[in-house]
């Protein structure tokens, strides 16, 4: 990546890095053009190729961006002492908020590249998916699944409405009057009614 695209005024950078986003997080790697990018960004095929070189530029750039992006919102948003699974389910969510409020394919687009299933892709961002991984990993080991009833099987629970959220969260990106903070409060209204369904069940 030429670094000079840096040197381009912020409203230019994101416009071409959300136009990025938003093609590959609806059309993966395989199906997502350099056309489709520079038609949504208002920019001209030979600018985008002067800064990435290349469509497997553009991805790998776009997804170091959204991984270090991502990695400083969890890590700024959500309290390394909180164990409680709602509530750390809660603050990962604000963190995801956050970054979509300025890119808000971001998510997505991180959702849709852990299928992808091109072996350049795979290749060149494999480092990266890491770094990610672990702050989720550390992330989960912050939680207390002992302290939820014995009836509840936390690491299922977590993954019920780990498919709840993606779920939500395509079902939303169909709206073309998503709001970050809809979804957010609409997410947090599926926790809070799990969490008293989970303590109700078991008399707590």
């Amino acid at each position: 990546m030429n670094s000079k695209f840096f040197d381009l005024k912020k409203e230019k950078q994101d416009r071409m890095i959300n136009a990025a986003l938003k093609v590959f997080a609806l059309q993966g790697y395989r199906h997502g053009s350099t056309d489709d990018i520079v038609r949504e960004a208002a920019i001209s095929k030979g600018l985008l190729f002067h800064y990435f070189g290349s469509k497997l530029g553009v991805y790998q750039f776009i997804y170091d961006y959204s991984v270090r992006y991502m990695n400083l919102e969890l890590r700024s948003t959500v309290n390394p002492k909180e164990e409680d699974l709602f509530l750390v389910m809660k603050q990962i969510e604000r963190a995801r908020m956050h970054a979509m409020r300025g890119y808000p394919y971001m998510q997505q687009f991180l959702n849709r590249s852990a299928s992808e299933d091109s072996y350049e892709v795979l290749l060149s961002v494999e480092e990266k998916r890491n770094v990610l991984e672990e702050t989720y990993a550390a992330i989960e080991g912050q939680i207390d699944y002992q302290a939820l009833p014995a009836v509840a099987d936390g690491k299922r629970l977590k993954k019920m409405l780990d498919f709840t959220i993606k779920g939500l969260m395509t079902e939303r990106f169909q709206d073309a009057s998503f709001q970050p903070e809809m979804l957010y409060e609409e997410i947090c209204d599926y926790l809070d009614m799990m969490g008293k369904i989970v303590t109700a069940r078991t008399g707590v």
